[in-house]
């Protein structure tokens, strides 16, 4: 269990540094250079280290094929959190991806959706969502920054074309 912890954790930090990067990325190219980019370099990056850690049986898929396009929904992730982050900030936008990755995954859990197993739902679950999205929003009201993200991103946009 502490295994898991553990790369839960580190999967977050990675998912918030990379989309920081990304929307760095964004301010120079357009979003879809961006997410072309994230994702080619990503495919790159996971073909070598499973061949290197799989060998051959990195090839033999064992899920049902229709879950083998799950990569497809890995651009509308980069799209839409790159732009997420560059207009509202990481914190911000990550503070509402966690959110709905929390809402949907009990919504999934509770109808038993895309093979999971059914969880039941719970008034313990729904004050867990709503504690976490609570504490979220209360990290939003703290002190904003003095820059205006839009504006500045805005002028990004106009200088490339």
């Amino acid at each position: 269990m502490a295994i898991g912890i553990l790369l839960a954790f580190l999967g977050g930090a990675f998912v918030c540094v990379q989309n920081t990067f990304n929307a760095n990325v964004k301010k120079r190219v357009s979003v879809w250079s961006t997410t072309t980019l994230v994702l080619l370099l990503g495919f790159v990056a996971s073909l070598v280290a499973g061949l290197v850690f799989e060998g051959k049986t990195l090839f033999h898929f064992q899920a049902e094929p229709w879950f083998w396009f799950s990569g497809i929904l890995g651009v509308g992730v980069v799209a839409s959190v790159t732009q997420g982050v560059q207009k509202l900030g990481p914190s911000a936008a990550i503070s509402l991806v966690m959110i709905s990755q929390i809402f949907f995954g009990l919504v999934w859990d509770t109808l038993g959706w895309f093979g999971l197993e059914k969880v039941p739902f719970t008034w313990q679950s729904l004050a867990a969502l709503v504690l976490i999205a609570s504490g979220a929003l209360l990290f939003q009201l703290g002190p904003k920054s003095t820059t205006n993200r839009t504006a500045s991103s805005d002028v990004a946009q106009t200088s490339r074309v």
